[in-house]
């Protein structure tokens, strides 16, 4: 029988994602309901080896469901991908009394989280991503706002470029996957979309080819989309003016899409897999994700998880295609 649980902990790791406020709030709630302690962890792996951790009670997550970033804080820690460190973070789990720890953020703080379990620390990891590209799961904590938010700019892209009849590059996030890029493709009726997955679909030619040929059909502005994975956003709109003569400009939205209000999609998901990553702690589980799959809030074992590889729709890409014809 496993050891029974009376104290976890909480971080969040890697890039910050709308949500993951509600989901540390949803963790620290259903532990304090169980008769857990709940111990913060600030700034990721970092703060878990240099000791900040803190005792939290509901006092602390009042009023950060509708918060964006972390009240955790979160930072990059690449020496924990050594052994002694991990021993580190390990140890100091036992120091603060920490029997089960739940590990909010991606692939990189899921690995971190598979460590510590080899290492006798209870781990359960919540798929905090505004990539969506976590494998084992149909959505990511932070996606969903992220998409809006990118949408929202977009659409008053759109009112100056229609103004001006200009053609507008926008970047969106995504250096490995373009799952943003696609959704914000069909949400905001781009006429093209470029991602990291398709890089050769589409030539600069082809571009150009496809603005020249709306044009034609009397659409007098144009949105091309450019996943952070491709790249060249700014070369691309010079030889969209260059060639075309429409005046191009590009727009890279960076940071701007992982803050903002979570949505309530957001909120409802980050709700459920906190809930359901304490559960898991308190039924003695460890190296464990939790997926949002088929409709159905699951676990999967993280090194299955980290294994199985996850590609953007194509069907959505493809329907963007055929709706981007003006």
């Amino acid at each position: 029988m496993s050891k029974e649980i009376k104290t976890i902990g909480v971080l969040t790791s890697g890039g910050d994602a709308p949500g993951m406020n509600a989901t540390i709030r949803a963790v620290v709630r259903a532990a304090l309901n169980k008769g857990l302690r709940v111990m913060g962890i600030r700034r990721g792996y970092e703060g878990l080896i240099n000791g900040d951790i803190f005792e939290m009670g509901p006092k602390n997550v009042s009023d950060i469901i509708h918060r964006g970033g972390t009240i955790l804080y979160s930072a990059r820690c690449p020496e924990f991908k050594k052994l002694e460190v991990q021993k580190r973070g390990a140890e100091m789990c036992k120091v603060f009394g920490i029997e089960g720890l739940v590990v909010i953020g991606g692939d990189g703080s899921f690995q971190g989280a598979q460590k510590l379990a080899n290492l006798g620390i209870n781990t359960i990891g919540i798929p905090g991503t505004i990539d969506l590209d976590i494998a084992c799961t149909d959505y990511t904590i932070g996606f969903d706002t992220a998409v809006n938010v990118a949408v929202d700019a977009l659409n008053k892209l759109r009112d100056t470029s229609s103004s001006h009849e200009r053609c507008s590059v926008v970047e969106v996030m995504g250096r490995d996957s373009g799952h943003i890029a696609v959704w914000c493709g069909l949400a905001s009726g781009a006429d093209v979309v470029l991602i990291p997955e398709k890089k050769d679909d589409y030539s600069k030619e082809k571009v150009i080819r496809r603005i020249i040929d709306n044009r034609h059909q009397g659409k007098s502005h144009n949105i091309v989309i450019v996943a952070e994975g491709v790249g060249g956003s700014q070369d691309l709109a010079k030889e969209i003016e260059n060639v075309t003569g429409i005046e191009t400009r590009a727009t890279i939205l960076g940071h701007i899409q992982r803050g903002g209000t979570p949505t309530a999609l957001e909120i409802k998901h980050a709700s459920a897999m906190g809930v359901k990553a304490v559960e898991l702690l308190i039924d003695g589980k460890s190296n464990r994700v939790v997926a949002y799959k088929n409709n159905e809030y699951v676990d999967f074992d993280i090194n299955e998880g980290l294994a199985m590889d996850k590609s953007v729709d194509m069907s959505l890409y493809e329907i963007n295609k055929v709706v981007s014809r003006y």
